[in-house]
């Protein structure tokens, strides 16, 4: 899933730390940098985002002011060094509050928070089958075959109910591919088919004879899938 997203921050240091995270996650697509909110919301008058990342202090219009008064429907992220603003935030239904300075990890949980409300919000067909780059050809692998998916020094091993298969392709790229509300990551070596889970303990999955790890960073998303999934 593609994300479009703005960034709305009158700092420089914070804006030059989101616009070096925003590469890192290829899914996010930058449209446009602000210093104000008063910008922000003529350019958002004839031009639509996903998400929006935006800082509290601006000045002339603040981020609170501008959420009351802005009429879109873009997911927002606020980042701030404030945490008081953080109820009043979750009043204006933002997706996530980010504490300046805030590390890539925890970046990447807001953003993919976001990307799994824009999912419910605009859900589109779910894909049977994707074709997997591996050797010289391309294979066609049905989605509901795959059991999980694990980092091999620079290759990425496929595991499916009658075969393994190996690919250069990236975790972000078979990211991009895969349906996140069936196959999701659990851990920077780890994508795992949320039917094939038989077991969660702890931060440990089990699928068949495989025990998979569940790292801080993605726990929380992981644990999110699996509530919506028993609902």
């Amino acid at each position: 899933m593609n994300i479009s997203c703005i960034i709305i921050e009158d700092e420089p240091l914070a804006q030059e730390r989101i616009k070096g995270y925003i590469p890192r996650l290829p899914h996010l697509s930058l449209q446009a940098v602000f210093d104000n909110a008063v910008d922000a919301l003529v350019y958002l008058k004839s031009n639509k985002t996903d998400l929006i990342f935006l800082d509290i202090n601006l000045g002339t219009l603040s981020g609170i002011q501008f959420l009351e008064i802005a009429d879109f429907s873009s997911k927002v992220i606020i980042t701030t060094a404030y945490h008081e603003y953080a109820l009043k935030g979750y009043e204006l239904n933002v997706t996530d509050y980010l504490l300046k300075p805030f590390t890539f990890e925890r970046f990447s949980q807001a953003v993919e928070k976001a990307a799994d409300a824009l999912q419910v919000q605009r859900p589109v067909a779910t894909p049977h089958f994707i074709f997997i780059k591996t050797e010289y050809r391309l294979e066609k692998v049905l989605i509901s075959d795959i059991c999980f998916i694990e980092g091999v020094r620079d290759y990425r091993r496929i595991h499916t109910l009658h075969k393994k298969i190996m690919t250069l392709q990236t975790f972000g790229q078979l990211e991009q591919e895969l349906p996140p509300h069936l196959i999701c990551r659990v851990h920077k070596s780890y994508m795992v088919a949320l039917d094939k889970i038989e077991t969660i303990e702890g931060d440990r999955i089990r699928i068949g004879q495989t025990v998979i790890p569940v790292s801080e960073t993605y726990r929380k998303s992981f644990l999110e899938k699996i509530n919506r999934a028993t609902r």
